[in-house]
């Protein structure tokens, strides 16, 4: 994990790679029948395109494009008899021998130095809604006990903490099932915000243009992707929770010890030749990219369809928030209620996404933060064009309270839990004009530049001069006479303004 770590440390985002480990032993000289693989989904914004299958599109929006198809036209999964997922099944002995079960697998550790053991940081966990029967996969950090015992986060913000509670209040167990590599439209389905009722198998057929395949699971009521490499089925308990952790989370910091549920092994099922799935976590990583870009696409549909904003050109994530945090939001408004419509709508979707939430005008790069910064230092007040909203969730947020606070405290901190702030940076007048040479001349000078030989440019908004809105023709005037060597007559023309003081 060091080794693939040091590409989200020293390499910008194109040149990021997918690793393949094939030759994988332990501390203790172990061998496995089993590669790992890391990177596959989303080291860097080109691969989660592959995955997404819009890799050959150069369109701007083919990504949020491709998920505002998949998100309203999802295709309900098939259920097939069997397939290579249950070319090897492993059940009793074989599950809690101290050799055997999820300690059949490699699973490395993502922090050396500082976590508290290996963790499972790309299982698809699959669970039900024991009221309704709708299937959820979501991504949550599995921490390895055992043979036959696992860690699983089961936050109350998250569908599983849903079913969990739903269970708990049954007093029946949570059936689960974890996925550990399948197809990628599943495994981006599974980290994107999708809304509670709808099922990530049927919006992953969305994505892949056609039904997902699913087998019955051996020793739960659940169903799992058919072609995935390993599955490990069980239950969470509900009538207990347990510590879990330190781990290395989304935030960049390290995730303290966490009362959390308890995954307790009843069967394994995987093929002859399995593939680990592992994600990298932190600031940046490739978990990072892929909620960026899956939630980016979820909030943009949310906010120009659902919400009827028009204006919203794209929603942008940035990763050094650990692509939850920090929203922006590009927008040509067609009236001045339009940033607070959509700031709003997105501050609600989910209780523990979303702390600091710009709208900027068409001519910001929301992915360029110094673009975003000159939004927010000369297009807003603070006085006027902040609002504060509370009962946020703290989703790990290590501001939220101090060390050694409860639980329940580090996650809703009293007595009104944690914050967001909304800031509209978009221009409310008319501006002057951008102070920059007219696009023409950079244009030109840029030609230039290049039969000089130096250095290759990568032009950032804004990249040349151009009107928003406020400029007399006089100043257009003393302008080209500037141009034409007149610049004399501007200033006879300024000295007939002289007051005396």
């Amino acid at each position: 994990m060091p080794l693939v770590r040091w590409q989200y440390q020293g390499l910008p985002d194109g040149q990021r790679k997918a690793f393949l480990f094939e030759n994988v032993t332990d501390p203790q000289g172990r061998d496995y029948d089993c590669r790992v693989a890391v990177g596959a989904l989303g080291a860097s914004r080109e691969i989660y395109k592959m995955a997404l299958g819009v890799a050959e599109d150069n369109h701007a929006g083919a990504v949020a494009e491709r998920w505002n198809h998949a998100l309203s036209r999802p295709i309900p999964p098939r259920i097939v008899k069997s397939g290579p997922v249950k070319e090897v099944i492993l059940k009793g002995r074989a599950v809690s021998r101290p050799d055997g079960g999820v300690l059949r697998f490699p699973v490395p550790i993502s922090n050396p130095g500082f976590d508290g053991g290996p963790f499972l940081t790309a299982p698809y966990v699959v669970t039900k809604d024991p009221e309704t029967g709708v299937a959820n996969v979501g991504t949550y950090r599995c921490m390895i006990k055992g043979p036959d015992k696992l860690g699983v986060s089961v936050s109350p913000a998250q569908h599983i903490g849903i079913h969990f509670h739903k269970c708990k209040e049954k007093k029946v167990p949570l059936q689960a099932a974890i996925v550990l590599g399948c197809a990628p439209a599943i495994g981006l389905a599974s980290v994107a915000k999708v809304g509670y009722d709808r099922n990530e198998y049927a919006v992953a057929g969305g994505i892949a243009g056609e039904a997902i395949a699913l087998v019955k699971c051996e020793s739960v009521d659940l169903e799992v992707p058919a072609r995935a490499e390993i599955v490990i089925e069980g239950e969470i308990p509900t009538g207990v929770m347990e510590p879990e952790g330190p781990f290395g989370e989304f935030t960049g910091y390290m995730g303290g010890q966490l009362m959390n549920g308890i995954f307790l092994v009843k069967c394994i099922t995987h093929r002859k030749d399995p593939i680990l799935q592992m994600f990298t976590e932190g600031v940046p990583s490739e978990s990072g990219v892929m909620r960026k870009m899956g939630y980016e696409s979820t909030l943009y549909k949310l906010l120009k369809y659902d919400c009827n904003i028009p204006s919203v050109l794209n929603v942008t994530l940035h990763e050094s928030s650990g692509s939850r945090k920090f929203v922006v939001i590009r927008m040509k408004k067609t009236n001045p209620a339009q940033p607070w419509q959509a700031l709003q709508a997105a501050v609600a979707l989910d209780p523990s996404h979303g702390k600091i939430l710009v709208t900027v005008d068409e001519d910001i790069d929301s992915e360029d933060a110094d673009s975003v910064n000159w939004a927010l230092s000369f297009r807003m007040q603070p006085h006027r064009d902040v609002k504060i909203t509370t009962h946020k969730f703290a989703g790990l947020d290590p501001s939220a309270a101090p060390p050694g606070s409860s639980h329940t405290e580090a996650r809703f901190p009293s007595p009104s839990g944690c914050s967001a702030i909304m800031i509209d940076a978009t221009r409310k007048w008319p501006y002057p004009p951008v102070a920059l040479p007219s696009k023409k001349y950079m244009e030109a000078a840029r030609g230039k530049w290049e039969k000089l030989g130096l250095p290759p440019l990568k032009p950032k908004m804004p990249w040349y001069g151009y009107s928003l809105g406020h400029w007399d023709e006089e100043d257009v005037e003393n302008a080209e006479s500037a141009l034409r060597g007149d610049y004399q007559q501007v200033a006879e023309r300024l000295q007939k303004k002289a007051i005396k003081i």
